[in-house]
């Protein structure tokens, strides 16, 4: 985007790496490309994964929601909100104040609106930009732990089927 579009942003700020300096971003994936020795080494690493997923949650929380919540954006029919799933996770969605419709299609309409101010939508498409990459993030940090939770119960269950192998073989001898 050119610099004029960015100066011209006035009530929206965009997370900057800094804001993300304050995570331990980088433990996460350098924690997936190396040989687990064990159940105990991935329920660590799902539980590291998990909380950057909390971290990204409260990130966006603390430093997106305000912003949106507030002016000129509190005047528009739509607001970002929170949406928490079943699966134990934190999304952005766009819904109307009155919860009556939820999704992009929100979005959509209000940059199509003939009724949303010109001045608004670098603001918006920032928000748009800012929602699309934080759920990614927080959907794969939050896949990352299922799957590393669900490798462990794996391993937990080969090593039993292992031990009780050596069990019943050490039994035999001594019989």
């Amino acid at each position: 985007m050119s610099d004029h579009h960015d100066s011209a942003r006035r009530h929206f700020q965009a997370l900057q790496q800094t804001d993300f300096l304050r995570l331990e971003h980088a433990a996460y994936l350098k924690g997936l490309l190396k040989p687990f020795k064990g159940k105990g080494a991935l329920d660590d690493w799902a539980n590291q994964c998990f909380a950057l997923r909390d971290d990204m949650i409260g990130l966006a929380q603390r430093r997106v929601l305000p912003q949106t919540s507030g002016y000129p954006f509190h005047l528009l029919d739509v607001e970002l909100a929170q949406q928490n799933t079943g699966a134990g996770t934190t999304f952005l969605r766009w819904r109307k104040h009155d919860r009556s419709a939820m999704g992009v299609a929100l979005w959509q309409a209000l940059m199509a609106s003939a009724a949303t101010p010109v001045t608004m939508f670098d603001d918006l498409h920032a928000i748009e930009q800012q929602r699309i990459v934080l759920n990614m993030q927080i959907s794969l940090l939050h896949t990352l732990g299922r799957q590393a939770r669900e490798c462990a119960s794996k391993l937990a269950q080969a090593e039993d089927v292992y031990l009780r192998r050596l069990r019943s073989m050490s039994e035999t001898d001594r019989g």
